[in-house]
Order: structure tokens, then C-alpha cells, then sequence
């Protein structure tokens, strides 16, 4: 080798020594700019997201995303950084930006994949369902309280969205009906009455009208004027013509051409989508037969300490008369108010505080509240947890549907409903996945189900570490 080569070789040495960790720190800065510009842009496109995080700046913006223009849009975002994220050298990030880097290229592939299915055919459904969310939002009780002159003025603009929403939503449940992509009937009679419950012509009347009836006093009379009557002829309108004309297109055009089936199976392409639904759903790749036989036996398994249970109580007869004994018998509906049953999911989340501070070093700074679910919505509601706001401004809400105080049957779980639903379940999982500013934001505010919904039922089998599950029938609720 001589002198030049020499040197060459020495050079390049030293050069391919130092470049990497150089390199490696570029790479992580600039990997952290890109997570960082793909939530911004994310929430542009996504405004309701931004409005649930408690973020303020797109509050006034509703884009119609069940349109051609706006899916094509979506496909292009997605893309554009998928192709960007692929330029990075992954083996040079740290074990938080490499599970950020997973996280973040597996979100895209299968907000791509997704695209194939069409899902705007069926544009809302009993249960996700914009005109519900919107009327939630409308009335200042959930995710946007309408506290500021901005906020007021914000939400009209979202009134003219919507009103487009609405009349694409009817434009895609119309071509789902031409490609038989179409809803079982037994969930459009469900969504009609929903529709119609919006329907007043007294202005004052409609949950829309709350804000108005909660002004802040420190707001000028002059925007108290100018407010009120805004709000009352944008419910009179555009809210109330824009929900009769969903109400009447679902109950005249829609349910006729709605299936009398049930699953996917029944409808075009209904078996590839239900198994992208599950891998989505719980970031496997395990088939739905695989799952369902998963499901089978822990049916089997927790049959069975459920007739030990009942064995425990000394109950004579079989498991399913003893189920039948815990639905009918008056002893298990003690009781006779709504203000009763809020005060029961209270005094279980006094009873297991003492206990929750042993087991968890961290506590969310948000705020919780337990609320009885609005009129509107309880016949198609769960109990549910709304997602406070990283700031602490908005408390997280555990909701329960209470349609007749009387039948309200405690074997329905109502601890394990709390420990999954409430504490240290939903609220303690994303308070504390928002409050964690070490996490990139698109990560912070994600929702995956499996995940989620994973810690909750987790959180199910800690009754007993907890000081619950002392009552067997509400243990026999939890194993339901």
C-alpha cells in the first residue's frame, strides 16, 4: 500500500469513526422535527382531534372528511410522510424514538391500508357518529367549553360545516347503498330517534342553546346581544333543518335499503375488512378465528369461577338461572334516582383511594368528574370515558347511561365498570399519556385500542388489591 493510499485508508477510517455518532445526533433531531411537524399538520387536518387534546387554534375549522377531495387528501398526507419517515436510519434513535419510529410507520401503513375499504360508505353509525359528537361539543359540557368571545364565534363557523357534513354524509350512505355497503337495520332504528331529539322550534329549547344560558358575565352586552340572537337563528336555521334532514333521509330512504344481517361478512369485500379491523383494532396479526378461539376459552375459563361463585352463595340450579336470578331479583336494584346511582360509583372510588395510593406512585394532575349521560344519547350509549385535557382546564368524565334509576342492576359490574371506565382504568391511563411531555405529541394524544382498552381490562383484575370485590355479585359483574 503506498503513502497516499495509505493515508486515504487512514482518513477514511477516521472519518467513518467519528460520522456516525455526529450523524446519530442529526438523525435524532431531525427525526424529532419530523414527529413534531407531523402532529401539527395532523391537527390542521384533523381539527376535532386538536379540540379534544385542548388545543384551541382549530376550533373554528370542520372539514368535510367524508369528501373525494379530502380522502385524497388524507392518501397524499399519509404518503408524503411515510415517504419521509423511511429516509431514517432507525438503528441509530434511542428505544423511545425507535418504539416512536414503530408507532408512527405502522399508524400510516394502516391509515393507508384503510383507505381501500371505503369506510365513508357508512359515513356514522349509532354509536360514532359526528352529529352525536357535535351535539355533545354544542352543548359546552364536553370538549369544548365555551368560556371565551373566540370560542362563541368559533362554533357558528363549525354550525356551516356541519350543515356540508351532513349533506356529504347522506351522499356517501348513498353510494354505500349502490356498492351494498349499508348498515343492519336493527342500528338505523337506533340512529333515527337520535336525529330527531335535535328537533325543537323554540330556539331556547335545544341543548345548542346551553352556551347562550351559561354567558359569561364578564362578556359586553353588546356581545351578549349579538351572540344570542346568532346562536338562535343558526339553531333554527341550519342545526334543526340539518339533523331533520338526516333524521328523514335514515327513516325514509336509508332503512328500507338497510340489511337484515349483522356482520361484515354479509357485505362486499365484508371478510378482508373485518380482518383489517381486527389486525387495526389489536395491532396483531392474528386472524379472527384465531381470536375468536382465544375467546372461547377464556368463555370456558371464567364460566367456571362463576359457578364456583354461585356454588359460594349456595344458588341451587344452573349458571343460566342464576344469571336470570341476578337480572330479575329486586334486591339487586336498590335504586330509585339517577343523583342515588352517581353517589354509588362515588363511594367506590372513596372506598378504593387508600388502597390506589399503595400500588401507584403516579396520579394524573387532570381533573375527573362522574356524570350521568345525557338524555339524548343514553338508549345508545355505554358507560364511557371522555378524555380530559393535558393542561388540566377540562376534567376527564366518566359517563353512565341511566335510562330508569330503578332497574339499574349493581350485578352489572358497577366496581369493575368504575376500575375499567374511571380509575385507575381510562382516566389514569390517558391523563397520564398526555401529561408525559418526555412522549412526541402524535404519541401523547393517540389512541390505540388494544392498548387502551388492554390497561382498562387490566385495571378490572386489581378489585380485589383494591378493596372491591368483597360483594360476590358484584365480582360475579366483573367476571360478566
Amino acid at each position: 500500500m503506498n503513502k497516499i493510499t495509505l493515508f486515504t485508508f487512514f482518513a477514511v477510517s477516521l472519518i467513518a469513526c467519528r460520522r456516525p455518532e455526529h450523524q446519530e445526533a442529526k438523525n435524532v433531531d431531525k427525526f424529532a422535527v419530523l414527529a413534531d411537524q407531523y402532529y401539527e399538520d395532523r391537527l390542521q387536518l384533523y381539527p376535532l382531534e386538536a379540540t379534544a387534546a385542548g388545543d384551541d387554534r382549530y376550533n373554528d375549522l370542520l372539514p368535510n372528511s367524508g369528501s373525494v377531495e379530502f380522502i385524497k387528501q388524507e392518501r397524499a398526507f399519509y404518503q408524503k410522510y411515510l415517504n419521509q419517515l423511511e429516509i431514517y436510519n432507525r438503528s441509530s434513535l434511542d428505544e423511545n424514538d425507535k418504539l416512536s419510529y414503530d408507532i408512527f410507520k405502522y399508524s400510516l401503513q394502516m391509515d393507508l391500508e384503510a383507505q381501500k375499504y371505503h369506510l365513508e360508505y357508512i359515513p356514522f353509525d349509532q354509536f360514532n357518529s359526528l352529529p352525536l359528537n357535535f351535539s355533545q361539543m354544542g352543548a359546552g359540557t364536553g370538549i369544548q367549553p365555551f368560556k371565551t368571545v373566540t370560542v362563541y364565534d368559533n362554533r357558528l363557523k363549525r354550525v356551516s360545516a356541519f350543515v356540508t357534513r351532513a349533506d356529504t354524509a347522506i351522499a356517501n350512505f348513498k353510494k354505500g347503498i349502490q356498492h351494498g355497503r349499508v348498515l343492519p337495520k336493527a342500528l338505523v332504528i337506533k340512529m333515527i330517534p337520535q336525529m330527531n331529539s335535535m328537533l325543537v322550534t323554540d330556539a331556547s329549547k335545544s341543548l345548542f342553546y346551553d352556551p347562550i344560558k351559561n354567558l359569561p358575565k364578564n362578556f359586553s352586552e353588546a356581545d351578549k346581544h349579538r351572540l344570542t340572537e346568532a346562536y338562535s337563528k343558526a339553531i333554527l336555521t341550519e342545526i334543526v333543518p340539518t339533523y331533520k334532514k338526516l333524521g328523514d333521509y335514515l327513516a325514509h330512504q336509508y332503512l328500507p335499503k338497510a340489511r337484515s344481517t349483522s356482520g361484515l361478512s354479509a357485505i362486499p369485500d365484508g371478510v378482508a375488512l373485518y380482518g383489517f379491523l381486527v389486525r387495526q383494532q389489536t395491532t396483531t396479526v392474528k386472524t379472527p378465528e384465531e381470536i375468536y378461539q382465544t375467546g372461547l376459552k377464556e368463555v370456558a375459563r371464567i364460566g367456571g369461577i362463576m359457578d364456583s361463585i354461585k356454588n359460594q352463595v349456595g344458588f341451587k340450579g344452573d349458571l343460566k338461572a342464576f344469571f336470570d336470578y341476578m337480572k330479575t331479583d329486586k334486591q339487586f336494584m336498590p335504586y330509585h334516582t339517577p343523583k342515588e346511582i352517581l353517589a354509588a360509583f362515588a363511594n367506590i372510588q372513596k372506598k378504593m383511594t387508600p388502597n390506589l395510593k399503595k400500588m401507584f406512585i403516579n396520579a394524573p394532575k387532570t381533573p375527573f368528574e362522574i356524570r350521568q349521560t345525557e338524555d339524548y344519547r343514553a338508549a345508545t350509549a355505554s358507560a364511557e370515558y371522555m378524555q380530559g385535557s393535558a393542561d388540566g382546564k377540562r376534567p376527564g368524565i366518566f359517563y353512565i347511561p341511566i335510562l330508569d334509576a330503578k332497574t339499574f342492576n349493581i350485578t352489572s359490574g358497577m366496581e369493575s365498570l368504575f376500575l375499567h371506565e374511571a380509575i385507575p382504568g381510562h382516566h389514569y391511563q390517558i391523563s397520564l399519556q398526555q401529561e408525559n411531555t418526555l412522549l412526541p405529541k402524535f404519541r401523547r394524544f393517540a389512541f390505540y385500542n388494544a392498548y387502551v382498552e388492554g390497561w382498562a381490562l387490566y385495571c378490572e383484575s386489581l378489585g380485589k388489591a383494591l378493596g372491591l370485590y368483597t360483594n360476590p355479585y358484584q365480582y360475579m359483574g366483573a367476571l360478566g
